[in-house]
């Protein structure tokens, strides 16, 4: 099963809307088949790992991070080819809540005589497959926030310079990060100040980006911003009723290529981007897992609104002092008692910076 869990990581980030899911089957002690979900369209890891190993998957045990399919959608469902390969024992870590699995696809293998067997090492599974999870139970993805400080709280100094607070080990860090994200959002005040691609650099061998997506009250971004001039799947302009119009209808907005699209979405209370309804849009769109990079106003409205699920905070041994930009927006917090704290908190050294990690938890806030 570990090394079902290895290929099912190996495969996130290239897999959305559906789970990233690892195979591997074994026959008399040897490993016979491998498989990981490709892209979508194409062969789930159980039908991999079954084409791999042929009549050798007669008898043998299969084991899976997540439970096989048994409906048709761009492919036609596992179960019934994990039964006609003849496999005789099949363990899932997870079963699928999808509404259109949930258990029916260990009941059909269990109807045609496969022993089945669920939660091995199924908190690890969890860990794999906790993007796609939190999307089918609750409708939103999964948000990571990424954010890089001094030790004294600062984000950028007070010219709004921010390049570079962390070192190499940390930048590497934050491009593998991204190369596992389906979605990479930001403010709009972050787009226009730091002009950052959101891209991951140097590019996998298969070319794949993250998706690029704007917060923006206004809509008023150039449209040479470097995130809209990257390669596909290119940005979403995410905007309150009424901006849209407005935005397409500018003379400049005539210079926005392939890599820009505007998406409506309902207004906050005050009067910007309703975040829940945003990140529900995204949702529908397929989308699983979304790091946030800023800036300070988003970071905070996503953490009020209890919608961060896991925060990663890398701190520079470096002081930028007086009127140096904060990390995060007003939060609300009075008394210490208010303050976000993290949850299951792991803290460990990235190069010559620390990086914390957990989930945070706002007084009086439920999560997303």
């Amino acid at each position: 099963m570990r090394q079902a869990l290895a290929l099912a990581a190996q495969a996130r980030g290239r897999t959305a809307p559906n789970p990233s899911v690892g195979a591997v089957l074994v026959r008399e002690g040897q490993v016979v088949g491998r498989g990981r979900t490709a892209p979508p369209g194409g062969p789930h890891a159980e039908v991999v790992a079954l084409h791999e190993a042929g009549e050798r998957a007669r008898g043998a045990t299969l084991y899976v991070t997540l439970e096989p399919c048994s409906h048709t959608g761009r492919t036609p469902p596992c179960a019934p080819a994990i039964a006609a390969a003849g496999v005789a024992c099949v363990f899932a870590a997870l079963e699928d809540p999808n509404p259109l699995v949930n258990g029916a696809g260990l009941r059909f293998l269990r109807e045609h005589g496969i022993e089945t067997h669920v939660g091995l090492l199924g908190a690890e599974a969890e860990m794999v497959a906790e993007p796609f999870l939190k999307r089918v139970a609750t409708g939103l993805p999964f948000i990571e926030m990424k954010a890089a400080l001094t030790l004294d709280g600062r984000a950028a100094t007070a010219s709004g310079h921010s390049r570079w607070i962390t070192g190499e080990a940390a930048r590497a860090w934050v491009h593998a990060r991204r190369n596992i994200a389906d979605a990479v959002m930001v403010g709009a005040g972050t787009a226009r100040q730091d002009d950052p691609e959101l891209t991951v650099r140097p590019p996998e061998l298969d070319g794949r980006q993250p998706l690029r997506v704007v917060v923006s009250a206004s809509g008023r971004l150039d449209p040479a911003l470097k995130l809209f001039g990257g390669p596909l799947p290119g940005a979403l302009v995410m905007v309150p009723p009424g901006i849209r119009a407005a935005a397409e209808a500018r003379p400049a907005a005539e210079q926005m290529d392939r890599g820009m699209s505007w998406v409506e979405v309902p207004q906050s209370a005050e009067g910007g981007v309703d975040l829940r309804q945003a990140l529900a849009e995204l949702a529908r769109r397929g989308v699983n897992d979304v790091l946030v990079e800023g800036g300070a106003g988003l970071n905070a409205a996503l953490l009020r609104a209890g919608l961060v699920d896991r925060l990663s905070v890398f701190v520079a041994a470096k002081l930028f002092g007086g009127n140096g930009l904060p990390g995060f927006g007003e939060l609300g917090v009075e008394d210490p008692a208010q303050a976000v704290t993290l949850r299951e908190t792991r803290v460990s050294q990235v190069g010559d910076d620390w990086l914390f990690q957990g989930r945070p938890s706002c007084s009086g806030q439920g999560r997303g």
